[in-house]
């Protein structure tokens, strides 16, 4: 027998739900000089962090991404695909996110699939996108 109550109220001192957002908002908060990101020779506070991905949403919006668009981003494991999975919820777009080792055909169906209307990718994916763009009908900014 559980000497804890069970099925108790939802309410700020036992229910705050944690999203990515809160997460980010929380660790800058608590944590605003603590690293957050190290990679290769570059690294960013908590604090840091959270500044790059308001100013990253903050373009996205200007380009016109609203709640419900689709942003796809193909690029390799880098700061800047941390970034995008902070940067695209708050614009309340959705982030999909393809992965970098597949091929042409493949880009150009999850990009049609997805109706992505923003494209974001590494310059090293140049050929692959460039390749999957000539085979779909509408292509993202």
């Amino acid at each position: 027998m559980s000497h804890y109550e069970k099925n108790l109220n939802k309410n700020d001192a036992n229910f705050v739900p944690l999203t990515p957002l809160s997460f980010l908002e929380r660790a800058k908060g608590i944590y605003p000089n603590y690293e957050a990101l190290i990679y290769e020779n570059r690294s960013y506070t908590w604090s840091e962090v959270y500044n790059r991905c308001t100013k990253f949403a903050s373009a996205l919006e200007k380009i016109g991404i609203v709640e419900g668009d689709t942003v796809s981003v193909m690029a390799f494991n880098t700061p800047e695909i941390f970034e995008a999975h902070y940067s695209v919820p708050m614009t309340g777009a959705v982030l999909n996110t393809i992965n970098s080792r597949v091929d042409a055909k493949t880009v150009a169906y999850i990009l049609e699939h997805s109706e992505a209307k923003v494209l974001i990718v590494d310059r090293q994916l140049h050929s692959v996108i460039e390749k999957a763009l000539s085979q779909i009908k509408t292509k993202p900014i």
